[in-house]
């Protein structure tokens, strides 16, 4: 069960409940984030929550089964929203893009990338700058020098940035350069990193794993949310299977099923997901007609010359395009529902 304390509870009316549910024979761990203050209880005893709730300092109980329990609907019912500051926002209620390169590059293509983003009122640009890589030869990224680089043309032009954090060392260095941190797919059950991330007051998207499951998913956002960090939101960017026909196999089915399971905000990578230029767009309209909250894509000036993911990157007119037609299906999304 989950108990949502009273942000004014003494330290008497918390210890009497926390012997309350040790004497139920349950194992209660705190959890405080930017919001509120939780016990997340566990056992096996069927208990009367009124037992519990009626206690001093009790503002609300809930009874959850799912082994995922801060993060499910379960317990929060009405979506998390995430608001990343002058009018940029993720959740039910609009629908968010992001597009960018996969690696930066250089501040000429940041210029481009950005004024394209501008040009079509997107708000938040993707782009690496600490690359995981297949092949330890390729190009891994410009690093802090190229994050801070970014940072700085991004705030001159209103754009947030999301981009990738690979390890515990480099979240700390990267806060104040970061609107979004992104748990790549290789990283997904990095649980250091996880637990790193729970501990920072910025969001943080997470990308399903390369070949995981829904529940693993959600787990992995439940480490974030146990270490006191709220603000998350999950990615559906494909999943290795037998196919070969395509880089991924983009699971949409995935975001029905995770938008009825969770509160949190839920984004489809269609680039990630099937890593064919042609198919995109068309995967990126079917992602928002499953109900995705939000698409994050790749975008590049000359897709061709792209330091890395060229063959599943758009141009600016591929990507101009998708933008109007992603706006336009979300539209009668609404309408139809």
């Amino acid at each position: 069960m989950i108990i949502q304390l009273e942000p004014t509870i003494s330290e008497t009316a918390k210890a009497d409940i926390l012997a309350r549910i040790k004497a139920l024979k349950y194992k209660a761990t705190e959890v405080t984030t930017q919001r509120a203050h939780y016990l997340v209880a566990i056992g096996k005893a069927d208990i009367d929550l009124r037992t519990i709730g009626q206690l001093p300092g009790i503002l609300d109980i809930h009874r959850v089964s799912d082994d995922y329990k801060l993060v499910s609907r379960k317990w929060r019912v009405r979506p998390t929203v995430l608001d990343l500051g002058d009018g940029v926002r993720i959740g039910e209620g609009s629908l968010t893009l992001a597009a960018g390169p996969c690696s930066i590059e250089s501040e000429k293509q940041m210029e481009l990338i950005m004024q394209h983003l501008v040009d079509n009122d997107v708000r938040i640009m993707r782009g690496g700058v600490f690359k995981p890589r297949s092949s330890p030869y390729a190009f891994r990224g410009l690093g802090m020098e190229g994050l801070k680089d970014f940072h700085r043309m991004a705030r001159a032009h209103g754009i947030k940035i999301v981009t990738e954090v690979m390890q515990v060392s480099q979240v700390e260095e990267m806060h104040d350069y970061v609107d979004v941190f992104q748990v790549g797919a290789r990283n997904t059950q990095n649980f250091n990193l996880l637990d790193a991330l729970g501990g920072v007051d910025k969001p943080v998207m997470i990308k399903r794993g390369i070949s995981g499951t829904i529940e693993e998913l959600l787990s992995s956002a439940e480490y974030v949310f146990s270490g006191g960090n709220e603000k998350l939101i999950l990615c559906e960017r494909g999943i290795r299977t037998f196919e070969t026909a395509s880089r991924n196999t983009l699971d949409l089915n995935a975001v029905p099923i995770l938008k009825e399971k969770t509160h949190l905000p839920v984004i489809v990578d269609p680039s990630h997901g099937i890593g064919i230029r042609e198919y995109v767009s068309t995967m990126a309209l079917a992602g928002v007609m499953a109900g995705a909250d939000g698409i994050i894509y790749e975008a590049h000036e000359k897709p061709e010359e792209a330091a890395s993911d060229g063959a599943q990157t758009l141009n600016f007119e591929e990507s101009a395009r998708l933008i109007r037609n992603l706006r336009k299906v979300y539209a009668l999304r609404e309408e139809l529902e």
